[in-house]
């Protein structure tokens, strides 16, 4: 393994496949093109390219480089296997599933962490901050939510609503996302598949009708909001915003109601290391916390004309 010595000039970002990675929709791309700009030498690596030996996590890391600006990134030459607290900063934007080799690559972070390097975002709070459940730690900004294993008290909690969201705890982009009522004859064999047989968690929300004006996303940089949200409005039919799942984004300007339950949750962000954050927020309630790899930077970029990556690595480098 190579030393251990920082190289300021370089970062690293754990990935999914660099070819998957899209100029026009991903933040992660925006985030590397910010690092290029500032002199930066980027680097990725996927999951199967993490290690561990003794203490020293490493690192099967290629550059990555950009052919011309709006193309796709390319690898640079063939890896180099490095140690995680060489780079100056670790941006871990693997996707979810938040499964078991995600935690364990956590604890690899973690250890890089204690090494000296900067990990965004901080590999305990990407544990501990489950993105569905981490928004009950501010109930004062929260709907009507019930999480349970038990597809009796699940169906009750329905029933209550008149109209509920249920979705599994570890998805993202919309997936597995149901709008259920109290009547739906439906409702036993959704709750049969959430649970799988009541072997499972998931989540139930009152059914929030102010999404047809849009899910917004809001972005928090080390526990403070960018001024503007990406409303995403669902498609004709449908009942999620989330882009993947075919929803359209609007540009809008925070609301008092937004805004202070930013200032509700952004001091726990701080403490807890989180420095890129993205809340959802429909009508006036917090719907979830998205810690893992949040989205709609380059949206929000080219409606409002900012730069959020460079306020998220004016941040870094303070540090």
């Amino acid at each position: 393994v190579s030393s251990a010595r920082v190289a300021p000039q370089d970062v690293l970002f754990v990935l999914d496949p660099l070819e998957l990675l899209s100029p026009g929709a991903d933040s992660s791309y925006v985030m590397i093109t910010e690092a290029l700009r500032r002199g930066r030498r980027p680097f990725g690596v996927e999951l199967s390219g993490l290690g561990l030996v003794g203490q020293r996590p490493f690192a099967h890391a290629r550059p990555i480089e950009l052919p011309a600006p709006g193309a796709k990134f390319e690898w640079g030459p063939a890896s180099e296997r490095r140690e995680l607290s060489s780079f100056a900063a670790v941006f871990m934007r693997k996707d979810p599933p938040f499964d078991t080799e995600y935690v364990y690559a956590t604890y690899l972070l973690e250890l890089a962490e204690r090494a000296g390097s900067l990990v965004v975002n901080k590999p305990a709070s990407l544990r501990d901050a489950n993105e569905k459940i981490f928004a009950q730690h501010f109930p004062q900004c929260c709907a009507p939510t019930l999480v349970s294993r038990d597809m009796s008290a699940l169906r009750s909690f329905v029933i209550e609503q008149g109209e509920a969201v249920v979705k599994p705890l570890d998805g993202m982009g919309g997936a597995s996302i149901f709008k259920v009522a109290s009547n739906d004859s439906n409702l036993s064999v959704i709750l049969e598949t959430l649970t799988e047989q009541g072997s499972r968690y998931a989540m139930a929300q009152r059914y929030l009708p102010e999404i047809s004006a849009g899910d917004k996303r809001i972005l928090m940089i080390n526990g403070e909001p960018v001024p503007y949200a990406l409303a995403r409005i669902p498609a004709a039919g449908e009942s999620r915003g989330n882009l993947a799942a075919g929803g359209r984004g609007e540009g809008v300007e925070l609301s008092e109601r937004d805004r202070w339950i930013c200032s509700e949750v952004g001091p726990t962000l701080r403490d807890k290391g989180l420095l890129f954050v993205g809340l959802d927020v429909i009508g006036d309630y917090l719907t979830e916390i998205n810690v893992t790899s949040p989205t709609c930077l380059r949206e929000l970029d080219s409606i409002y004309d900012l730069n959020i990556a460079a306020q998220l690595f004016d941040v870094i480098e303070a540090r």
